[in-house]
């Protein structure tokens, strides 16, 4: 009897947890993320992107599989088989976690038939890693790119006392006081948060050329430095929608573009490298 209500009390446990989830299935996202041997292929932990290279590498390599087994070229295929298998193994070596998501049978299958010159099954092996591959990455792909690629602005420092995020937030709210300072009729002023912001802006772009090595585009550039001098004219004797017009261009140039590609995956990353303990989930 008392086996009974326990099993009663578990199935009722359980259809209670099934209710809540269907009920937030709205605001739940299920993620996997990948597992943090990872980390040592990808830079900064490795000089080289390693494990980027090795999937360039098999991409490459099934490209040409799929093309010399079409065009029944035995020679060809053969020697970029060979490629194929080395680099694949080798992410059982890199992250010895995901060796139970390799196809092993299937590459072994593939290399058989590719000996045998038998191209209409490799053409059919190789359908099969295809889609073993396409899996993998609808899991993993985005989020290790968001996790591992996307740059760390924690660590920088615009001067020893002064953060990144602390100068981003002075950033904004300077634009935001020459806004609010215009339409009261404040000049001096907004012209005052002006100067502020055109020194702000000039100390950012000490820390762009940190990551921007090659292609060193200078920040300001030369059209926000005339966006600039045209805002300053604005607010010295323009009309409030030639002010307008300029700071929102200037909040395109200056902000935006670099939002565009640098705070939306981050905070994205933030989101899903973040620890997350039991009393998030309650709350949750």
């Amino acid at each position: 009897m008392r086996w009974r209500y326990f099993i009663i009390l578990q199935a009722i446990i359980l259809l209670l947890a099934v209710g809540l989830v269907y009920k937030h299935q709205d605001k739940v996202t299920l993620v996997k993320t990948p597992p943090t041997e990872l980390a040592q292929w990808y830079k900064p932990e490795n000089k080289r992107q390693v494990w980027l290279h090795n999937m360039f590498k098999l991409r490459r390599e099934m490209q040409a599989v799929e093309f010399y087994a079409q065009n029944k070229d035995a020679e060809h295929l053969q020697k970029w088989v060979v490629q194929l298998n080395q680099h694949y193994v080798k992410i059982s070596d890199m992250v010895p976690v995901w060796q139970n998501k390799l196809s092993l049978e299937t590459m072994s299958e593939l290399i058989k038939a590719s000996e045998e010159n038998d191209f209409s099954s490799v053409l059919v092996q190789h359908k099969v890693m295809q889609k073993s591959c396409d899996s993998c990455h609808d899991d993993y792909q985005a989020i290790t790119a968001l996790t591992y690629r996307t740059p760390d602005f924690s660590n920088i420092q615009i001067t020893h006392e002064i953060s990144f995020v602390e100068h981003m937030d002075t950033l904004t709210r300077q634009v935001n006081q020459i806004k609010i300072s215009a339409q009261d009729g404040n000049k001096p002023l907004a012209l005052a948060s002006l100067a502020d912001l055109t020194d702000s802006m000039e100390s950012l772009g000490g820390s762009c050329v940190d990551c921007h090595k090659k292609d060193r585009q200078a920040y300001p550039s030369e059209v926000m430095k005339k966006t600039l001098q045209s805002l300053q004219v604005s607010l010295e004797s323009g009309t409030a929608k030639q002010q307008g017009r300029d700071l929102g261009t200037l909040a395109v140039l200056a902000c935006a573009r670099c939002h565009g590609t640098h705070r939306i995956a981050v905070g994205a990353k933030q989101k899903i490298v973040k620890d997350v303990g039991f009393s998030d989930l309650i709350k949750h």
